[in-house]
């Protein structure tokens, strides 16, 4: 089995209008781990998960992960990466079941060989009763939930996330944070996780990493205190409050050098 982490090692990206977008980054995620990426808006974090999507090559140094390596997988309608966009991105002539069937369908799978699937995970995400629904007819929380059951139906090893739930409500939010909880555990899947928001970060992630404004680079790391559970009593703790602090300290620095930059 290929090995499910995330490795980027002294990468540069440089954009062809020369703007320098990421110098020497490096970080690495284990197998099965779930760390968070923030930074002040433009530092480069979309960037860094593209180039673990294999969906932008560096300018320089190494990136390894399942998706910049062969995929023995892909042939069998599965995939090793998924990637979850901050808009859902849903087909808006297509019903709910027709969304979720689409890398499969691409796969060469049909409606009727993909169903057992994509009703798992359309039941799994609790849209198991709006198979036939169309995103006009969804709630914006229900469309995201859409687009991660069609990210989890080629049964991915890794989940790369660009801020997924920035334009919900806060208790929807907050939900789908609870939920992704439970799908990472399921899946044992290996996540990396755009956010802005440094109470979101702390409360889904193993590891916080930070990033400087422009060019990006990781400037600090944070290891969150793992807590018995991940529930709304953590969430109200002292440890949590405290690593969000910790962590909203390193994010105010990372603005710093940013400001600073000449």
């Amino acid at each position: 089995m290929s090995d499910a982490g995330l490795h980027l090692h002294g990468v540069h990206k440089r954009h062809p209008n020369g703007l320098l977008a990421l110098q020497d980054v490096t970080l690495d995620v284990a197998p099965g781990e779930f760390v968070a990426l923030l930074g002040p808006s433009g530092c480069g974090k979309s960037t860094v998960l593209r180039l673990a999507a294999g969906l932008e090559a560096a300018s320089d140094g190494r990136v390894d992960t399942p998706a910049t390596r062969a995929d023995p997988r892909a042939q069998a309608g599965a995939a090793e990466t998924a990637f979850v966009f901050q808009e859902p991105t849903l087909m808006p002539w297509a019903c709910c079941f027709d969304n979720v069937w689409l890398p499969l369908r691409l796969a060469g799978r049909s409606r009727a060989q993909a169903e057992p699937d994509v009703m798992r995970e359309l039941r799994a995400v609790g849209l198991g009763d709006f198979a036939g629904a169309y995103p006009h007819e969804l709630s914006g929380g229900m469309r995201m939930r859409a687009s991660i059951a069609r990210a989890l139906v080629t049964r991915p090893r890794v989940l790369l996330m660009d801020e997924p739930f920035a334009a919900l409500d806060e208790f929807t939010r907050q939900k789908l944070n609870a939920d992704l909880l439970a799908w990472w555990a399921a899946h044992r899947l290996t996540v990396l996780f755009v956010t802005h928001s440094v109470y979101e970060a702390v409360f889904l992630s193993q590891r916080v990493l930070v990033m400087s404004g422009r060019p990006g680079r990781i400037v600090a790391e944070h290891r969150v205190p793992e807590p018995a559970a991940r529930d709304a009593a953590w969430r109200n703790g002292a440890d949590y409050v405290r690593a969000c602090a910790a962590v909203s300290a390193a994010v105010e620095a990372a603005h710093g050098t940013q400001e600073a930059a000449p």
